[in-house]
């Protein structure tokens, strides 16, 4: 039995998974990313989708690792 705990939203580290246009939150801070906006501090340039973040990204507000994001429920 995997005993890998998962949180609501989770997309457990596989960035294929993910749509697009997803908007993702940091579980630690609570930042969230949002493709259409990009990221300034990291300079990613609005449009850029989560999956294409380079991996070495990590959250601008708490440097809390990608895998740290959920997956926000679509508005």
């Amino acid at each position: 039995m995997n005993d890998r705990r998962v949180f609501e939203g989770s997309y457990l580290g596989q960035r294929a998974r993910l749509a697009e246009g997803v908007r993702l939150e940091c579980k630690i801070c609570w930042w969230v990313y949002d493709p259409a906006v990009g990221d300034p501090v990291w300079q990613v340039d609005p449009g850029t989708p989560f999956s294409a973040l380079p991996t070495h990204w990590r959250c601008p507000q708490c440097d809390g690792e990608a895998d740290q994001f959920m997956v926000l429920a679509a508005e």
